[in-house]
């Protein structure tokens, strides 16, 4: 299967391609610049020119492809409005050219929002939807092309998508305890955060291409909550650091941007994607990873805010 990715040099991107090419597939990535073209040659896989704003880009990357795995988002913060539209826009023109040819379109979506106080499944389907709900309404408005003649899938990852090399959530959350001197949860630090290593979600990722229907709602995650003060005990405890309890009103102030997310509690259920993939997670749990030092090393201070690959 000759297959177009958006986002194929960022961090989920970077792990789902050889992936996909380790299965036989043709890989074709987006690439924003010269590095995002470079690191997708580099894996062996071939790049296409474009960005998520040029949406000629996006038609033709579609449309010589035999299906799409959608994994780029423009994660402004100081524009996430912006960003939605600019999301809606490409899923409008991804899915819009593979309108009646039964093709994959694969989704990345979120977990936050969906439910609260009560594990969150795949049969739980947000609530908001249109221009204006969080990432412009994407997962609904892709489903939708699952009556189009799309075999359109939403792949919900965990908030943490961890690894060697992440500089993503995780990565925030350790800057904020070297800058603040304490390593913080919200509250009673009992909200939870679901977790998965990037190279079993990258298998997830290939397994939903090639098997799953349409309308499918796949999650990605290989741990359903681990409790926020778990996490702060263990990075305090790296960096030589108190563990303290930040009034919720004061997660902005404390963390930075990655506060509105690290105070939910976001707890997932992968169970019925595991029993319709036979998806089993085998790599390192997140407190295994952190417990290994990947994120306390000097080079994960300067942690940015995700971007699109």
């Amino acid at each position: 299967m000759r297959v177009f990715v958006t986002g194929a040099s960022g961090w989920i991107g970077s792990a789902v391609v050889p992936e996909l090419l380790s299965a036989g597939h043709e890989v074709v990535g987006l690439a924003r610049s010269d590095a995002s073209a470079a690191a997708i040659a580099a894996a062996g896989a071939q790049a296409h020119r474009g960005s998520l704003d040029d949406l000629d880009s996006l038609r033709a990357g579609a449309d010589g492809s035999d299906g799409v795995i959608h994994l780029a988002f423009n994660h402004d913060f100081s524009d996430y409005a912006g960003a939605g539209r600019t999301e809606r826009a490409a899923v409008e023109t991804l899915a819009g050219t593979l309108a009646g040819s039964d093709r994959p379109f694969l989704l990345a979506s979120g977990m936050a929002g969906i439910v609260q106080g009560r594990l969150a499944t795949e049969s739980d389907l947000f609530g908001l939807s249109g221009p204006d709900a969080p990432r412009g309404g994407s997962e609904n408005l892709a489903l939708e092309y699952a009556d189009r003649g799309v075999r359109a899938v939403s792949l919900r990852f965990a908030p943490t998508v961890h690894g060697e090399g992440d500089h993503g959530f995780m990565s925030a959350i350790v800057g904020a305890a070297r800058a603040t001197g304490v390593s913080g949860y919200v509250g009673d630090g009992a909200n939870r955060w679901p977790a998965v290593h990037r190279l079993d979600a990258a298998l997830l990722v290939r397994l939903a291409l090639e098997t799953a229907p349409a309308g499918t709602v796949v999650h990605a995650v290989g741990e359903e909550g681990i409790e926020a003060r778990e996490i702060a005990e263990v990075i305090g405890r790296h960096l030589g650091l108190p563990v303290v309890s930040v009034a919720p009103d004061d997660a902005f102030g404390h963390f930075g941007w990655i506060g509105a997310f690290f105070s939910r509690d976001i707890a997932a259920s992968s169970t019925l994607t595991r029993e319709r993939f036979g998806w089993t997670p085998t790599h390192p749990t997140l407190i295994e990873d952190l417990e290994a030092g990947y994120y306390f090393r000097e080079t994960s201070a300067e942690a940015v805010r995700p971007t699109v690959g």
